[in-house]
């Protein structure tokens, strides 16, 4: 059987979703768990991957195997075997068309700052920190150029793997409430460090370091060396895989908030 998995994490110790050698990684905690389970080795297949100290509230991935146990074993005994901060939220017997990564029609994340001159002692880890004073509507004027389908060359690591730079955004929205200030990022797909590169942009122009059209024009260059510093991973969050309806996955889980 095959089964799709809902799943939430909190990244900080973790070297990202991907399995490593010598590294404690989201994906090695979840495969280890639920080979437990079901006393057998079991390899899964994520619908993205997330960097080191990414967060998520809505990944998802799926599973193949002979081994027979329903849906809510599954579910309760991989929450046993995993860390607190690892949970699944949800386990769904699937089709064998499911594919967590190939059947997605896209993807949604959720950036989140606290914006105050002195850090946090409580947010730590968890959302990213600035002291600068920002200002929402800038961002948002800014952010309107780069919804659509386009090279985001511009934004992508320098060691990204993608074949093509071409990305389609179809939600880019920034929003604000007393010392927070938070980035609803939505497209087919994402290149490395894509989210983290467009929040670095948006953040210059809302502090006032750069004008509005300079993300119009850093999208233009299509040269990662015309953009803006890379936003950490701590206010990072997946927050939403969406697929077809004919496959009935449970809706997703609510973005992240801290206040």
């Amino acid at each position: 059987m095959r089964f799709g998995v809902g799943v939430e994490y909190d990244g900080r110790r973790y070297c990202g979703w991907q399995r490593q050698v010598g590294s404690a990684t989201i994906q090695q905690s979840i495969e280890q768990a639920l080979s437990q389970v079901a006393d057998a080795p079991i390899a899964i297949v994520t619908a993205g991957r997330t960097d080191a100290g990414v967060h998520a509230s809505g990944q998802v991935f799926h599973f193949d195997t002979d081994v027979k146990r329903d849906a809510q074993a599954w579910l309760r005994g991989g929450n046993t075997f995993l860390p607190s901060d690892i949970s699944l939220l949800w386990v769904r017997p699937v089709a064998t068309e499911f594919h967590a990564r190939f059947s997605a029609l896209s993807r949604s994340y959720r950036y989140i700052v606290f914006n105050r001159p002195t850090r946090s002692a409580l947010y730590t880890g968890r959302v990213s920190w600035e002291y600068r004073p920002l200002v929402a509507e800038r961002m948002q004027r800014a952010a309107r150029s780069l919804l659509g389908e386009h090279d985001f060359g511009a934004f992508r690591a320098a060691g990204c793997q993608a074949h093509s730079p071409i990305r389609t955004v179809h939600e880019l929205t920034v929003g604000h409430s007393g010392n927070w200030y938070w980035f609803d990022v939505c497209a087919n797909a994402f290149l490395q460090h894509m989210v983290r590169n467009i929040v670095g942009v948006l953040l210059a122009i809302g502090a006032g370091e750069k004008p509005n059209p300079w993300a119009h024009e850093v999208l233009k260059s299509r040269d990662r060396r015309c953009g803006g510093v890379t936003a950490p991973p701590d206010g990072l969050y997946l927050t939403t895989i969406n697929y077809p309806e004919e496959f009935q996955l449970p809706c997703a889980a609510p973005a992240c908030r801290f206040w």
